[in-house]
């Protein structure tokens, strides 16, 4: 399986671009050239200089330090809430799958009618009542994308659970959990896999879509959404302030969804058939 990764030329792209982004994101503080907060009324809305790269933004902050201290509460963002929204979704939808019957109804007309409303619009209900930070959009975004790996899930629970490994478990005497763990999540795990690279950069996007309009991370804290949306009012004063950080925010965008293609290429057994 390492072979055919280190073989795709999609996959190694991605990885090459993003790996970069996650060690910056890690030792951010560290490697910054300025102080990301530090206000300078005489340098405002600057274009690159000696001692500021990309340029200043509208209280003279250097953007470069604030373009790689933003990476990490974006990342945080992401990561966290994909990985509730993993558990959660793998939970309910393996749960649904193989109770079948009112538990299964339940579960999955809840999430029907979660997955009514788009995410941007609930997500703007819920930080107006509960508030903004880092902590809040994590656990917030997490639940929006849970239907999205429960359906997932579920299909798939489906799909296996009338195989004959299955079946020939449970004839054996074998516990629900020792079934459901053993022989059930094990084989649907390909599509999850690919389902977590794209809940990924939907939740980068929701998280960049809610900081844009001051409802993300909690300023001064940066972020790369917020400084989106900052900059919108000096684009004409300072251009280069709006592209940095829209140009960062699209590569990672395309790098991983970039991955999330290669995944599927991968490990889509429909995929392998027509190949």
């Amino acid at each position: 399986m390492a072979r055919k990764f280190l073989h795709h030329k999609t996959f190694i792209v991605s990885f090459i671009i993003l790996l970069p982004i996650l060690i910056i994101a890690l030792i951010g503080p560290w490697i910054a050239p300025n102080d990301p907060l530090e206000i300078d009324s005489t340098n405002v809305l600057k274009s690159g200089t000696s001692g500021h790269l990309l340029g200043t933004d509208e209280y003279g902050r250097d953007i470069l330090s604030r373009l790689i201290l933003g990476i990490r509460p974006t990342m945080l963002v992401a990561l966290g809430a994909t990985l509730i929204a993993f558990f959660g979704g793998v939970g309910l939808g393996v749960i649904a799958g193989y109770a079948r019957g009112l538990t299964e109804k339940m579960i999955m007309r809840a999430i029907d009618i979660v997955l009514c409303f788009p995410p941007i619009l609930l997500a703007l209900m819920v930080v107006g009542f509960w508030g903004s930070g880092v902590k809040n959009l994590i656990l917030i975004i997490g639940v929006l994308y849970i239907p999205r790996f429960a359906r997932i899930t579920h299909s798939a629970t489906l799909q296996v659970k009338g195989l004959e490994y299955v079946q020939s478990e449970l004839s054996l005497g074998a516990s629900h959990f020792r079934v459901i763990t053993k022989a059930i999540l094990p084989n649907i795990m390909s599509p999850l896999i690919i389902q977590i690279s794209l809940t990924i950069a939907a939740a980068i996007l929701l998280e960049s879509g809610l900081s844009f309009l001051g409802l993300g991370v909690v300023p001064p804290e940066p972020s790369w959404g917020q400084m989106i949306g900052d900059a919108r009012g000096y684009i004409y004063n300072n251009p280069m302030y709006v592209i940095w950080p829209s140009l960062c925010l699209g590569v990672t965008m395309l790098a991983i969804n970039l991955m999330g293609d290669s995944f599927r290429d991968i490990l889509d057994p429909r995929l392998k058939n027509k190949q």
